[in-house]
């Protein structure tokens, strides 16, 4: 194990459903696909080099408060990806999963969906051969990645700022009226009652209940000067995954200063992030 020491939303024009290029043309292409697997239907943005052999970067956006605005939080993620990778030959693929009005964590569901299509049924419907296929996620979007890696293995995971790590804390700093009250909390009130009154349901739903048995390697990207509710169990939740005896092997890359984006904001993030995706 190794141990080192926002994203603005902009607006992209995608087209829904359009006809993809046919198998045996390498074109380049950003496209809007609505996909299933198990009877599960999610939208990806596909954004496919000019190659018909591609390794795959499966990313997730952070929290939006509405779903009007998940194509935006999705285009702008998989742009901010592809602006750190120093590799162009690789196809990145953006889920475009819900929030509003669904139980956080319940949106696993879309996450793994998108995943196992790539895995099963990507290939064929591209008309393209896949190889290495990466998870990536951003916020509650490395939240997701993070999860996906205790069920499904792939060729790597990199998560930055990952989280919610302990929804019992921060709904509980709601519920005090110490913070402003939330979509995520509020919800979650509204099925379970408060954390004074039933806590297990919020933690069963937290980061820190997951991090044990991560079938692939794992690099969590973290920026020491995120918010006091991501740092307050930040130390916990590293120490808990460094104690893990089931794992593939973890690296924590820790940015002296750095805020919410550091993956994306600082030179240490871009480089440990290409060097795990050229090592593995």
């Amino acid at each position: 194990m190794r141990i080192l020491f926002g994203i603005p939303l902009l607006l992209f024009s995608c087209t829904k459903d359009v006809q993809l290029p046919s198998p045996d043309s390498a074109t380049a292409y950003r496209q809007t696909k609505t996909i299933s697997y198990n009877n599960i239907s999610v939208d990806v943005v596909i954004d496919k080099p000019a190659l018909n052999e591609v390794d795959v970067l499966l990313v997730f956006h952070g929290s939006v408060l509405f779903d009007s605005n998940l194509m935006t939080a999705a285009n702008t993620t998989l742009d901010k990806f592809k602006g750190i990778l120093d590799r162009k030959d690789m196809m990145i693929v953006s889920a475009v999963y819900p929030q509003e009005n669904v139980l956080l964590g319940d949106n696993i569901v879309r996450g793994e969906a998108a995943l196992l299509w790539l895995k099963n049924k990507a290939s064929q419907e591209l008309g393209i051969t896949i190889r290495k296929i990466f998870l990536g996620g951003h916020s509650q979007g490395g939240y997701l990645v993070t999860r996906l890696n205790t069920m499904h293995q792939t060729n790597g995971v990199i998560a930055n700022a990952p989280g919610p790590l302990n929804l019992v804390y921060r709904c509980q700093l709601e519920e005090n009226g110490q913070i402003q009250p939330g979509a995520v909390c509020t919800q979650l009130k509204s099925v379970y009652g408060t954390t004074a009154n039933n806590p297990n349901p919020y933690f069963q739903r937290s980061l820190l209940n997951f991090t044990k048995g991560f079938k692939s390697d794992i690099l969590f990207v973290q920026g020491l000067n995120d918010s006091p509710i991501q740092m307050y169990s930040w130390p916990t939740f590293k120490q808990d995954v460094s104690n893990c005896t089931n794992c593939q092997n973890i690296q924590f890359v820790e940015i002296v200063g750095g805020e919410h984006g550091s993956l994306f904001e600082s030179t240490t993030g871009k480089t440990e992030f290409n060097n795990f995706v050229k090592n593995h």
